[in-house]
C-alpha cells in the first residue's frame, strides 16, 4: 500500500508485464487502473492528502484569487436572448447559485427581432422557467447538463443530465404547458439529443463498451423507451456517429465520422423511419459536411469537403442526386482552411481561418460572393452561434480578443451594421487599455515559424524590453484544435501580478491550416513538443523571460505535451501544470477495449499492429520516457475519477514514476468530476484559484 512520507506517498512496485512486438516492458504501477480497488482509492486519498499537505501555505493566496475572480465577475446575470419560434430563450445566473437558470419569454410581436432589454434581478413580463440548474444539481456533488431543447411549437422541453461526470446522460420531457415531466425516461445516452421538429419524436445516441457514440435511435414521446427504434448503427470500431435535424427542418442527417473519413445520411424529417440515404459514399481520407438551404426553389446540398482539397472547397449540389454534377462554390485556396457553411433561408455564413485567425463572411446564393466580417484588433476570436431560426434578417456572433472581455453582437446583413447586444461585465475598474497583445514568431530548427499570441499588462512593461519576466506559456497541438487568443477573467489574477500569458500555437493544432494539422499528428508528432520548446526558447532568447520564470500549462492531449516537454527539454521550465494529461497515451492505444482507442488510431497511429508506429510513440510517451537523473521542473498533475476520456490512472501512474525518480510531483484527484472538471462556477473558480497559486509559487510571486 502506501504511506506518507516527506517526499510524498511511496506508490509500491507492483511489476506487471506489456509485450508487443518483441518488446516487453515491466511497467510497476499499471495495479493503479483497478478504479474499484480499496488500495487504489486509498492511494489516490494519500495523494490528495499530500498535495494539500504540500500546497496549505498557499490558502491564503488560494483564498485571494478566488475573490479575484468572484469581484470581477457580475454573478447574478443573464445571457442575450435568442429567438426560436414564438419566445425569446436566455439563460439567468444569480449570486450564490452554482448553475444557471434556463428561461424564455414571448416575443412582443412576430416581426420583432431586437432582444429584449434584461437587468439582472429584474422580472421579464411572461417570463417562464424551463429548468433550474440548482435544483436538478441539488443532492449530486456533480452535475451536467448534456441535452437541452425545445420543440419547434414550444411545448416540450427535452433535457439530459449526468451526476457522475461520466458523459452518459438521463434523457427526460418536461411538459412546458404544465411544468411537469413526463413519465418518459432514457438511460444512458450521449449529449446532444434533440426533437423532431413535429415534437413527437426525440433523436438520440448512444455509446458502446468503448465509450464510442454508435447507434442512433428514435424515441416516440409518450411510449417506453424499451421500445425505441434504431435509426442508425455504425460497426466500424474507428467511427462515431452523430444525428441532428438541418435549419429547414426538412432533413435529419446523420453523420459516421472518423478522424479521416465522414459519411452522412440524410432521412426525411416527414418520414424518420425511411432507410437513411448516403450523401457521398465514405472515402478513406475524405472528411465531408453538408448543409440543406433552397436555392430557386431547388433543395440543394452545400458540401464542405477535402476530397482533392487541402484546405478544403465547398460545392453545390441537388439534395436529390447529392453524387451527380457539382458546382463549385467556393474553391479550394491555400491557407484558407474552410471550416464550416452554415445555411439560412436566404444566405449561408461560411467560416475559416486564415494568417492564424477565426475568419467568418456571408455567402450569397446568387453569385457565390463571400462577404467577410471585418473585426479591429490584431487578435481576436469570432464565430456565429445561437442563430436557430430559418429566416434570420441578423446573425448572431460572437467576439472578444485576450483583452477585449466576450462580445455578443447581431449583424444585419443587409446593412453590414453591428448591434451591439452585450459585452461581458468586468467588475472592479477593468480598463482594456491596461493591457496590451501581440503576435510573435519563433523559428524552428527547420524552418517553420510557430506563431505565439501574448498578453501583458503595460504598467510592467513590454517583455523583452526590460528585465525577464515571469511567463505563463499554455500549449495543446492536436486534433486540429485551435486555442484563440480569448479574455479570461481568472487569468487577470496573473497578468496583474505581472505575469506574461502567452500561447504556443504549435503544428498539431489547426491555426495555421490543414498542413499545420498534418504536420504535428502520426510519424510527426514530435513537431508538436519541439514546436514549443521552440516558443520557450524564443521567449528567454528576446529576453521575454528565463527559465527560472518560466511555467507551462496544457490539459487532456496538451497534457501529453507538457510531460513530453517536461522529459526533452525540462531546463526550460520552472513548473508545469498538466491537466488530465494523455501521459500514458501508448498503453491506452495499445488497448483497444479502452474508451475511444480505436478511433484515436488515425490520429497517433495504430502501435497494436504497427511495430514502427509502436516504436515511434514509445519514443516520446511521457511515462515512457521518465528517467533518473534528470532535474525536472515542479509538476502538478491534476486529474478526475470519472474522467472517460483520459483516465485518472495516466497521471497517476506518472507522478508515482517522476517521484521515483526524485522529481518533485504532486497529484490532485478530484473524486467526483469527469473530463472537464468540477461542475458548477463556484467550484470552478475554486478550482482554478488552487492551479494559478500553484503557478505563482513556482515563479516566486506567491506573496504577491
Amino acid at each position: 500500500m502506501t504511506s506518507a512520507h516527506p517526499s510524498g506517498p511511496e506508490t509500491t512496485a507492483r511489476p506487471s508485464i506489456r509485450s508487443h512486438h518483441g518488446d516487453d516492458v515491466v511497467d510497476d504501477y499499471e495495479w493503479l487502473r483497478a478504479k474499484e480497488d480499496p488500495d487504489v482509492l486509498a492511494h489516490l486519498e494519500a495523494e490528495n492528502a499530500y498535495t494539500d499537505e504540500r500546497t496549505a501555505h498557499l490558502a491564503p493566496l488560494r483564498q485571494r484569487i478566488f475573490d479575484e475572480i468572484k469581484g470581477r465577475t457580475l454573478e447574478t446575470d443573464l445571457s442575450v436572448p435568442t429567438r426560436q419560434g414564438a419566445w425569446w430563450y436566455y439563460g439567468r445566473t444569480v449570486e450564490g447559485k452554482q448553475y444557471g437558470i434556463h428561461c424564455r419569454a414571448p416575443l412582443a410581436a412576430e416581426d420583432d427581432w431586437t432582444p429584449p432589454s434584461l437587468s439582472p434581478g429584474v422580472d421579464v413580463p411572461g417570463e417562464v422557467v424551463l429548468l433550474d440548474g440548482n435544483l436538478e444539481a441539488d443532492g449530486h456533488e456533480f452535475f451536467s447538463l448534456g441535452s437541452f431543447d425545445v420543440s419547434t411549437d414550444g411545448t416540450r422541453l427535452l433535457y439530459g443530465i449526468d451526476t457522475e461526470g461520466d458523459e452518459r446522460y438521463t434523457l427526460r420531457i418536461r411538459d412546458l404547458r404544465t411544468g411537469t415531466d413526463l413519465d418518459d425516461v432514457i438511460e444512458g445516452t450521449s449529449a446532444g439529443a434533440c426533437f423532431s421538429p413535429d415534437g413527437s419524436a426525440v433523436v438520440y445516441t448512444t455509446v458502446d463498451d468503448a465509450w464510442r457514440p454508435d447507434t442512433v435511435w428514435l424515441h416516440e414521446v409518450g411510449t417506453d423507451a424499451s421500445g425505441d427504434t434504431t435509426l442508425f448503427h455504425e460497426p466500424d470500431e474507428r467511427y462515431w456517429v452523430g444525428a441532428g435535424f438541418t435549419r429547414s427542418e426538412r432533413y435529419l442527417v446523420i453523420e459516421a465520422g472518423s478522424s479521416i473519413t465522414t459519411e452522412e445520411y440524410l432521412v426525411p424529417a416527414s418520414d424518420l423511419r425511411a432507410e437513411p440515404r448516403s450523401i457521398w459514399p465514405r472515402r478513406e481520407g475524405v472528411e465531408y459536411s453538408a448543409t440543406h438551404a433552397i436555392v430557386g426553389g431547388e433543395d440543394v446540398l452545400y458540401i464542405l469537403h477535402n476530397d482533392g482539397a487541402l484546405d478544403f472547397e465547398v460545392v453545390r449540389v441537388a439534395a436529390s442526386d447529392p453524387t451527380g454534377a457539382r458546382e463549385i462554390v467556393l474553391p479550394h485556396r491555400p491557407g484558407r482552411r474552410l471550416l464550416d457553411v452554415s445555411a439560412f433561408r436566404d444566405w449561408a455564413v461560411v467560416s475559416y481561418r486564415r494568417d492564424g485567425l477565426a475568419r467568418m463572411g456571408t455567402l450569397s446564393y446568387e453569385t457565390n460572393d463571400v462577404h467577410e466580417l471585418d473585426f479591429p484588433e490584431e487578435l481576436y476570436t469570432a464565430g456565429a452561434g445561437g442563430n436557430p431560426e430559418w429566416a434570420p434578417p441578423l446573425i448572431r456572433l460572437g467576439y472578444g480578443s485576450f483583452v477585449t472581455p466576450g462580445t455578443v453582437y447581431d449583424y444585419d446583413v443587409a446593412t453590414g451594421e453591428f448591434l451591439l447586444r452585450k459585452r461581458q461585465s468586468v467588475l472592479g475598474g477593468y480598463d482594456p487599455a491596461d493591457y496590451e497583445q501581440r503576435r510573435d514568431w519563433a523559428t524552428a530548427s527547420d524552418g517553420t515559424r510557430v506563431p505565439v499570441s501574448l498578453i501583458w499588462k503595460r504598467s510592467f512593461g513590454e517583455p523583452g524590453a526590460g528585465a525577464p519576466r515571469p511567463v505563463h506559456l499554455y500549449g495543446y497541438g492536436s486534433y486540429e484544435h485551435s486555442i484563440e487568443p480569448g479574455f479570461s477573467v481568472a487569468r487577470l489574477s496573473m497578468l496583474d501580478r505581472g505575469v506574461v500569458f502567452a500561447i504556443a500555437h504549435v503544428r498539431g493544432g489547426g491555426e495555421m491550416g490543414r498542413q499545420w494539422y498534418e504536420d504535428g499528428k502520426l510519424a510527426r508528432k514530435r513537431n508538436t513538443f519541439t514546436d514549443f520548446i521552440t516558443v520557450a526558447r524564443h521567449l528567454v532568447d528576446i529576453g521575454a523571460t528565463s527559465p527560472a520564470l518560466l511555467v507551462a500549462e496544457g490539459g487532456s492531449a496538451g497534457g501529453l505535451l507538457m510531460g513530453a516537454v517536461a522529459n526533452l527539454a525540462p531546463e526550460l521550465f520552472a513548473g508545469i501544470l498538466a491537466d488530465v494529461p494523455f501521459v500514458d497515451a501508448l498503453t491506452t492505444i495499445l488497448d483497444p477495449s479502452l474508451p475511444l482507442t480505436v478511433i484515436e488510431w488515425d490520429e497517433w497511429g495504430d502501435p497494436l499492429h504497427d511495430a514502427e508506429v509502436y516504436a515511434y510513440m514509445k519514443s516520446y510517451t511521457p511515462y515512457e520516457n521518465v528517467r533518473p537523473g534528470v532535474d525536472y521542473p515542479r509538476i502538478l498533475a491534476v486529474t478526475s475519477l470519472n474522467d472517460t476520456r483520459v483516465y485518472y490512472v495516466e497521471p497517476a501512474k506518472w507522478v508515482a514514476r517522476l517521484r521515483a525518480v526524485g522529481a518533485d510531483a504532486l497529484l490532485k484527484c478530484e473524486m467526483v468530476a469527469g473530463h472537464g472538471g468540477v461542475s458548477g462556477r463556484y467550484n470552478a473558480w475554486h478550482q482554478r484559484a488552487f492551479e494559478l497559486a500553484w503557478m505563482l509559487d513556482v515563479l516566486g510571486l506567491a506573496d504577491a
